[in-house]
């Protein structure tokens, strides 16, 4: 009985892994490029009372064993990066990667750091920029004369400026993809950074390669599925009470053998 009590307990932690987890979720339904993800659990170690094995008589054997599992534990959160919906918000600086990779920017320390958010903006020097103001790799200027701009599919950025009919290329954007983007390490607004597990980039130009192409005035949305969390949250819930259901179990049938001194 004092073992179903750790082992529900055990469970009530995992769930609420879990629910935390699902929080995380679905406050971030409408974080541009943002990644759902998940718990995954695994079984905690075992008692083992009797082996496979064991002699039953003098020419029998039993042919299982007896082992008593001691709960569960959350091991992993795995980051699912199936692509979100594209929505139009025809911003020039806007783009959304339809397909597989990251754009690349650099940090203030230097490190290079990834993401799936488009939003992208010019600074004061007219460089292209994130929402936290860190460069676009490579980094691209736009003239301060520019009166248009233009992304293509491949990564191409040109401008028009004033005075000119023809327009002029002033960089091209590359995109960087993984052996593993699932081991990549996130480090909140919307960055990734590379771990061993996640393997060195790949960077190559937007359609080469197998990576994504590139779509002007558009945002690539969350993944998140609200109905899905939803049902998610209702599951993790009912296992969460389940596992209190059995502590309060225990709970009785301990009660019931202190009550038999009396």
């Amino acid at each position: 009985m004092i073992r179903a009590m750790y082992t529900a307990a055990s469970g009530m932690n995992a769930q609420q892994a879990n629910i935390d987890n699902i929080a995380h979720n679905l406050a971030n339904v409408n974080t541009s490029g943002f990644k759902k993800s998940r718990v995954e659990f695994e079984d905690l170690v075992y008692q083992q009372i009797a082996a496979p094995g064991t002699p039953t008589d003098a020419t029998a054997e039993s042919p299982i064993g007896m082992e008593l599992g001691l709960g569960a534990k959350p091991v992993a959160i795995s980051r699912d990066f199936a692509s979100g919906n594209l929505r139009a918000t025809n911003a020039p600086y806007d783009v959304a990667i339809e397909g597989r990779g990251f754009l690349q920017v650099t940090l203030p320390d230097g490190q290079e750091a990834y993401t799936r958010s488009g939003n992208l903006h010019v600074n004061q020097e007219g460089t292209l920029v994130t929402n936290e103001g860190y460069v676009l790799e490579p980094s691209i200027t736009i003239p301060s004369n520019a009166v248009s701009v233009t992304i293509s599919k491949d990564g191409i950025v040109s401008a028009t400026v004033a005075g000119e009919s023809a327009p002029q290329q002033v960089g091209t954007i590359e995109i960087a993809a993984f052996q593993n983007p699932a081991g990549l390490h996130a480090m909140g607004s919307n960055l990734f950074t590379v771990t061993t597990a996640s393997g060195d980039a790949i960077t190559g130009l937007p359609g080469t390669d197998g990576l994504g192409t590139l779509q002007q005035g558009f945002l690539e949305e969350s993944n998140v599925s609200i109905v899905e969390e939803m049902v998610n949250m209702i599951l993790g819930q009912r296992a969460y009470e389940a596992n209190s259901k059995v502590i309060r179990t225990a709970d009785e049938m301990l009660s019931q053998v202190n009550n038999l001194a009396r």
